[in-house]
C-alpha cells in the first residue's frame, strides 16, 4: 500500500496501459512525413518536371509529350489517393490542408498555361478554368468561419473531365482522337462553369446561415435579461404604491 488515493494516482486506480496517453497523442498528431503528405509533395515536385518535359524540344516532340503525359497522369492519380489516405488513416495535417489544393491547382494550371502557350488550347479556356478554380478557393476561405463547402458529385465529375481533357491535349493526338478531345474539353468547361455557380450559391447560403446564427447568439443574452426585468417590475410597482399611500396618509 502506498497510501496514495486512486484519484491521485490516475483517476480510477486501474493499471495504466503502457503508452496509453502517448499513443493517443501520436495518433491524434499525425507526422508531417506521412504517406499522404509525401504524395502531395511528390505532386508539387512533378510540376516543374512536367513543364520541362512538355516544352522540351519546342513542345511538339511526340515522345517528350508522352513523357509529360505520364508525369501528369501520376500527379492526377496521386491526387485521388492522398486525400483518401489522410481521411481514412487519420493523417490529416495543417500542411496537407494547405499543400493539397495548391498541388492540385499547380499541376492543372501549369498544363493549361503551357498548352495555351503552345497554341494547342485557346487562352479563353485556360482563363475560364483558372478563374473558376482560383475564385472557388478564395470563396472557401471567405466562408470558412461559417462552415466548409463539401465537394459535390458535380465537382468530382468536373475534376475527372478536366484531367481527362488536359491529358488528351498533352498527348500529340491526331485524327478522330483530336476531335474527341475537343468535345471532352467542352464538357469539362461546361462542368467547370456550372459547378462554379453552384459553389457560389452554396457559399452565399452558408454565409447567410452563419450570420443569422451569430445574430441569434448575440440576441440571446438580451432575451434572458428581459424576463428578469419583468420579474422585478411587480416589486417596483408595489414600492411606488406604498410611497403614494404614505404621502396620502400624511395629508
Amino acid at each position: 500500500m502506498t497510501g496514495v488515493p486512486a484519484s491521485a494516482a490516475g483517476g480510477s486506480g486501474a493499471t495504466p496501459v503502457r503508452g496509453g496517453k502517448l499513443g493517443a497523442a501520436a495518433v491524434n498528431q499525425a507526422s508531417l512525413w506521412n504517406i499522404a503528405n509525401l504524395l502531395t509533395m511528390a505532386r508539387l515536385v512533378l510540376v516543374p518536371g512536367f513543364v520541362v518535359l512538355l516544352l522540351h524540344n519546342g513542345g511538339y516532340d511526340p515522345a517528350w509529350r508522352s513523357f509529360a503525359w505520364a508525369a501528369f497522369a501520376i500527379a492526377m492519380i496521386t491526387d485521388l489517393f492522398d486525400g483518401h489516405l489522410a481521411r481514412t488513416y487519420n493523417l490529416v495535417t495543417d500542411f496537407g490542408k494547405i499543400a493539397d489544393p495548391i498541388a492540385d491547382k499547380a499541376i492543372m494550371g501549369a498544363a493549361l498555361i503551357c498548352l495555351s502557350y503552345l497554341g494547342d488550347l485557346p487562352w479563353w479556356v485556360t482563363g475560364v478554368i483558372l478563374f473558376r478554380e482560383l475564385g472557388i478557393t478564395l470563396m472557401r476561405f471567405w466562408v470558412i468561419r461559417h462552415g466548409v463547402i463539401p465537394a459535390s458529385r458535380g465537382g468530382k465529375m468536373k475534376t475527372l473531365a478536366q484531367g481527362t481533357a488536359v491529358g488528351m491535349y498533352v498527348l500529340a493526338l491526331t485524327g478522330p482522337l483530336a476531335t474527341l478531345r475537343f468535345w471532352v474539353m467542352a464538357v469539362a468547361v461546361v462542368l467547370t462553369v456550372v459547378t462554379g455557380l453552384d459553389y457560389v450559391r452554396q457559399a452565399v447560403v452558408l454565409r447567410r446561415q452563419g450570420l443569422a446564427a451569430e445574430r441569434a447568439a448575440a440576441e440571446e443574452p438580451q432575451a434572458v435579461e428581459e424576463p428578469q426585468a419583468a420579474a422585478e417590475e411587480p416589486g417596483a410597482v408595489a414600492e411606488a404604491a406604498g410611497a403614494r399611500g404614505s404621502a396620502e396618509a400624511e395629508r
